[in-house]
């Protein structure tokens, strides 16, 4: 589509660079550095149309003109050569050609953003800047932005905005919950409020309450296809602007085209609500969203159709369109919000008229991140929730007068809409709205194709009938009492009278009965109360189709069935350790299997018993070492989790004590939110690299892949299968969780019944099934819940809450507050003496649960689990009396794949791995097997190239199997290189392994490594231009413990992201340098790209600052920059810089050192008087900063 786009636009007469800088622009909005006159061209075009994101290096030519761009976040790798007889390279490795280095003028990469054009016409090289400011110059865009372009700043202040009666209140919905846990958190604590232990009622469309229409709808997540953007240390690169106003044709340019209202925010206030109505650059009308009363439910259509037609009236007459459900009363039904706005802007778009127009929703329903998402993601540019604005203006427990409330409610917003963005990889506001990025859960597919079309909609429910008949129940309720104050409705914690909750006191009780007793009466007391149960859950309306049973005797054993389970993944920080090793301990005994989670592994329990068999590899990379890894069965690489999926695991500061500060290598009592993508997965072909490197330390692990149910996850498991992924796992929405923000808990992901049929139907279809094995979790109690996961593909099943809760946990919904009563889910060591699980709690529930699956398997007719997976024909919908869950249609779910029976529907194979064609690694290995035996210290030279894949990795894996992360003396295997190495070059390197490379390397150098040497530096000719030259690529030092690497050369983006321990000299680095990092020392012989330092909590940097430009490059929140304080600074700094001169022979390096006196810090100009952190004068200052993180 892309390139349609980009065709139609150059045809229209624009130059193909000036279309895609239109198309793909960088990251304009925050950099303060811009030429004025490139970003009037950046902030013109951005009136014309909406940016497309990345991961993208895209190559373009027109046949005179050839070009690269990469993308606004650099998430694709772009490295280039030139040589002296004007040839350019280009691609997304280096080494693709073998080129002399004599002949090689340059070696060079895009940036995030940037563009480079070779004119075959005039012979010429054009880089970035000179096209930008090329550009910029065609027409007076600056010009005409300044001169037309309105934007919307403080407006005169008003009153309150009306008064928030319990009767309108309930009218649109609203509970006690709304203002205690969610509207009041947001103004006091500024974000989205963090809660735990997952979503455990039943999905809108199975409950038996009016639910409003957005609870109908998923938020949609990236997970490996591309990456999410981390919002919290990447915040610059994105942007809450919105545009008001009609569009002209995107084919021509003029000053009309920048005739629009920009909005810092899409929130509008009441005071700024009546500013447009009064004051505004366009007329706005105001169209009721609302239907009557005495219409029935059949007033709803026939509202919508007036509203269809006044929405087109207006849109002639080039006016913004508010719809607004204001004048709500005993007459008046407010229209769901979202049906109003989805529902126009696709009549708008069917009539021609979508771009002569804007919607506005003002609306009293919309109080919650998720809702103004849906309502963006539906078509509005803004939103004025003024009834979320007249609840908190009335409420007394919040202090500040209701403007400064209203400020507070809206920062939250923001920052919750930016995180919305981030799961989808989408850095602008004006990119999210209309793209619909959601699934519809429960809805009729008449109403979905009719309101919402392009929404992916598999589990069909109810239609605009039934969403007539809940809102005139509300209205109904809302107005017979009008005076009835707000209620709870058990919608985040259980309530006697409220949703029901899987997870109730009632089953808590009958778990910990029935484990505690032992006998059957207890064990079927709580398998009836679990299947007697209403509607929670999709497999609530599926029943077995019944089959000549076999006698229980002939079905295989307890012990069989155990082996298939698995303890789903929880942190030793989510958890105590007590309760952690438990799980693992129980698992071990009993032969199943036990997953660490992110939060890494006290190296104590690698050999015990309470070794978690499953070490998993998240995002943060916490605590992730050789040894961690030698010490796993299985290595799971968590693409994303159930309770929070597109976003990163979160603990507390006040659960990271000193215990998790060690095992993680981070600061105690400092929040740890992990980044929502893994830097080295942008892309399934990456996701493939990491399962290689993995498997090349350690070759016997399985490598397992976790995903999140979503439409589409079974072409990620496709990809995730063709990667060479042993086990593939489909969590659900409702899996458990120690700290998420609530709106991520309650509306991202979906039922694991979907995720698991579309991944097994998807695989079985592709021939793909054999090769891996499924597993699923989420929410999973009873044996019922094993056997329609096997039916439905899964080869293995996952606990989580239910073994905490065997464990003794009482769902008191507090592990974020660091409160657990029974001392499961806390650090405190006062709460932590009162847990008294045991293994043998574990071992009886999971028992029990098996067998259950046995008497199940029996009744079937079948013998084991391997004989029923995957046979769906053994289920069948159940039916029910339940009004709209009689309505949900089964039929994708019950689906065969393959009736015919022609292909495997389970895993056969014990292992997918490649088969390896440039094993370098295992040449390495024998000649050190050799050396060692005689006695000697290893010394080998190789030539590489960059099909040579994670060098270093298996001789790494090797010596960390026997010796540990502490590896061997110094200087026990030195391997040298010369070429251009492949991807991760010394992933996981261990003490006594000195890499040196001659020529360069391309992305995640160093990832993971522990210690060791990796030393790379240019072929002889280039030397004397290393800081100018690139050497090696993006992400390198992702996630390592130890170690220390000298580079001669500039580094792309994220150099020394999450580095927990390294050190490093490297010449140069891109954007978004020592992100995240918290140990570790770096020294950047050069400048820095933009965002450097960003949420960086630990460990020093050192930048020579030449320029000066390094306070402006810099992310100030958590670091503070100051010159070298004594003796002992300046002495760690020049010995790093004399050790890389001498092992890389920089001459850069050596001018530095030769001439210290010139560049020392004690030169720089004393503190200004009153000076704070992050705020020093840095004029005159050479080795301009130090960094350290605030701890």
């Amino acid at each position: 589509m892309l390139d349609n786009v980009v065709e139609l636009l150059t045809v229209s007469g624009r130059s193909l660079a000036h279309v895609l800088a239109m198309l793909v622009p960088a990251a304009w909005e925050a950099e303060d550095g811009l030429d004025e006159a490139v970003r009037g061209f950046y902030e013109y075009h951005a009136c014309l149309t909406e940016p497309w994101d990345g991961p993208a290096a895209l190559a373009f030519s027109d046949g005179v003109a050839v070009g690269a761009a990469l993308d606004r976040n650099g998430l694709r790798p772009a490295r280039f050569v030139r040589t002296n007889d004007d040839l350019i390279v280009m691609a997304s490795e280096a080494g693709v050609l073998d080129i002399a280095p004599e002949r090689i003028l340059e070696k060079g990469r895009l940036g995030p953003g940037q563009m480079l054009v070779v004119d075959t016409a005039r012979g010429a090289v054009v880089r970035d800047h000179e096209v930008k400011a090329a550009l910029a110059q065609v027409l007076p865009y600056g010009a005409w932005v300044r001169r037309h372009l309105v934007r919307l700043g403080p407006v005169p202040l008003n009153g309150a905005g009306g008064d928030a009666s319990p009767a309108h209140q309930r009218a649109f919905g609203y509970t006690l919950e709304d203002v205690e846990r969610i509207l009041r958190p947001m103004v006091q604590e500024g974000k989205d409020p963090v809660f735990s232990m997952g979503d455990d009622i039943p999905p809108a469309v199975l409950s038996a309450r009016p639910r409003l229409l957005y609870q109908y709808f998923k938020q949609r997540f990236a997970q490996v296809t591309n990456p999410p953007i981390d919002p919290l240390r990447e915040r610059t690169v994105m942007s809450l602007a919105v545009y008001l106003g009609p569009r002209p044709s995107f084919l021509e340019d003029s000053p009309a085209h920048a005739h629009l209202l920009q909005l810092p925010s899409p929130i509008l206030l009441p005071d700024d609500m009546r500013w447009l109505q009064s004051e505004g650059p366009f007329p706005v009308r105001v169209l009721p969203a609302r239907f009557p009363a005495d219409a029935g439910p059949g007033g709803l259509a026939a509202a919508l159709r007036e509203l269809f037609d006044a929405a087109a009236e207006a849109a002639r007459d080039a006016a913004v369109i508010a719809l607004s459900d204001r004048g709500v009363d005993a007459r008046w039904v407010p229209i769901p919000m979202l049906l109003a706005v989805a529902a126009v802007h696709h009549e708008l778009i069917r009539r021609g008229l979508r771009m002569r127009t804007s919607l506005i929703a003002e609306t009293g329903e919309a109080r919650d991140i998720h809702q103004f998402a849906c309502l963006i993601g539906y078509g509005a540019s803004a939103i004025c929730p003024y009834l979320a604005l007249q609840t908190l203006a009335a409420d007394p427990h919040i202090v500040g007068n209701p403007h400064h409330r209203w400020a507070a409610y809206r920062t939250a917003v923001d920052a919750g809409l930016r995180k919305i963005m981030s799961k989808m990889g989408i850095s602008t506001l004006s990119a999210y709205c209309g793209a619909q990025l959601f699934e519809a859960v429960g809805l009729d597919r008449t109403l979905v194709t009719q309101y919402f079309p392009g929404t992916p909609s598999r589990l069909d429910g109810i239609g605009l009938t039934e969403l007539a008949a809940e809102a005139l129940d509300r209205h109904r309720a809302a107005l017979s009492t009008p005076h009835e104050a707000l209620t709870e409705a058990g919608l985040v914690r259980f309530r006697r009278d409220g949703e029901y909750h899987a997870f109730n006191p009632y089953v808590v009780k009958a778990m910990h009965r029935a484990i505690r007793t032992g006998d059957a009466v207890a064990r079927e007391a709580l398998i009836g109360l679990i299947a007697s149960r209403p509607p929670a859950t999709v497999r609530d309306l599926i029943e077995f189709v019944p089959q000549a049973p076999v006698p229980l005797e002939e079905v295989e054993p307890v012990e069989a069935i155990l082996r298939r389970f698995v303890v789903s993944a929880m942190s030793h920080g989510a958890l105590g350790r007590e309760a952690h090793e438990t799980l693992a301990t129980a698992a071990n005994r009993i032969g199943a299997r036990s997953n660490s989670g992110e939060g890494g592994e006290d190296p104590q329990r690698y050999r015990a018993s309470s070794n978690s068999r499953i070490k998993q590899i998240a995002s943060a990379r916490f605590g992730v070492t050789p040894e961690y890894i030698l010490s796993a069965d299985e290595l799971e690489i968590k693409m994303a989790q159930g309770s929070k999926p597109g976003e990163g695991g979160q603990l507390p500061g006040h659960k990271v004590s000193a215990e998790i500060a060690r095992i993680r290598r981070a600061q105690a009592g400092v929040t740890l939110i992990s980044p929502p993508p893994h830097h080295d997965i942008y892309s399934i072909e990456d996701l493939a690299q990491l399962i290689y490197d993995l498997k090349r330390i350690h070759p016997r692990a399985r490598v397992a892949v976790k995903l999140v149910a979503e439409a589409g996850v079974g072409t990620i498991a496709a990809g995730v299968a063709k990667g060479f992924a042993d086990t593939i796992q489909i969590s659900g929405h409702d899996g458990g969780t120690g700290a998420s923000p609530l709106d991520s808990i309650k509306n991202a992901g979906v039922p694991w019944e979907l995720g698991l049929a579309e991944a097994q139907q998807v695989l079985v279809g592709n021939d793909l099934r054999g090769r891996v094995r499924l597993r699923v979790d989420g929410g999973l109690k009873i044996g019922r819940d094993i056997v329609i996961a096997a039916l439905l593909g899964a080869d293995e099943y996952g606990f989580g809450s239910a073994a905490v809760v065997a464990l003794g946990c009482v769902m008191a919904r507090q592990c974020h507050l660091n409160t657990c009563p029974v001392g499961i889910a806390t650090q405190q060591e006062t709460l932590r003496a009162k847990f008294s699980g045991t293994p043998e709690m574990v071992i009886a529930y999971l028992s029990a649960v098996a067998a259950q699956v046995r008497e199940i398997l029996a009744q079937l007719g079948a013998r084991s689990i391997q004989e029923i997976v995957g046979r769906v024909d053994l289920l069948r919908p159940k039916p029910t009396d339940h009004p709209k869950a009689a309505r949900v249609n089964l039929e994708f779910i019950l689906r065969d794949p393959d009736p015919q029976g022609a292909r495997s529907r389970r895993n056969v194979t014990p292992r997918n791995d490649r088969t390896e064609d440039a094993d370098l690694d295992a040449q390495i290995i024998r000649e050190i097997t050799a050396a060692r035996a005689q006695g000697r210290p290893v010394r080998l030279r190789s030539p590489i190239r960059n099909a040579h894949r994670a060098v270093g990795a298996r001789v790494a894996g090797m010596i960390a199997e026997a010796h540990g992360d502490a590896g061997l003396p110094d200087g026990s295997v030195t391997l040298e290189f010369a070429g251009a190495a492949g991807q991760s070059f010394g992933a996981f390197c261990v003490p006594g392994i000195t890499l040196m490379l001659e020529g360069e390397a391309n992305d995640y150098v160093g990832k993971g490594m522990a210690g060791g040497v990796i030393v790379i530096r240019p072929p002889r000719a280039l030397m004397g231009v290393t800081d100018r030259n690139v050497i090696l690529g993006n992400t390198v030092l992702y996630g390592a413990t130890g170690g220390r690497l000298f580079a001669a050369g500039r580094a792309g983006e994220r150099f020394a992201v999450r580095n927990s321990g390294a050190s490093a000299v490297v010449e140069g680095v891109g954007d978004h340098g020592c992100e995240y990092m918290t140990a570790g020392t770096v020294v950047v012989l050069g400048d820095v790209g933009r965002n450097f330092a960003a949420g960086m909590t630990g460990g020093t940097a050192y930048v020579l600052d030449a320029d000066h430009i390094l306070p402006a490059r810099c992310n100030p929140e958590h670091v503070r920059w100051e010159r070298l304080r004594g003796a002992d600074d300046e002495a760690q700094l020049q010995k790093l810089i004399a050790s890389h001169a001498r092992l890389t022979g920089s001459r850069h390096a050596q001018t530095v050192l030769r001439l210290w006196e010139q560049y020392a810090p004690q030169r720089s100009p004393p503190w200004p008087p009153g000076s704070e952190e992050g705020t020093i004068n840095l004029t005159g200052m050479i080795f301009s900063a130090i960094f350290r993180g605030n701890i």
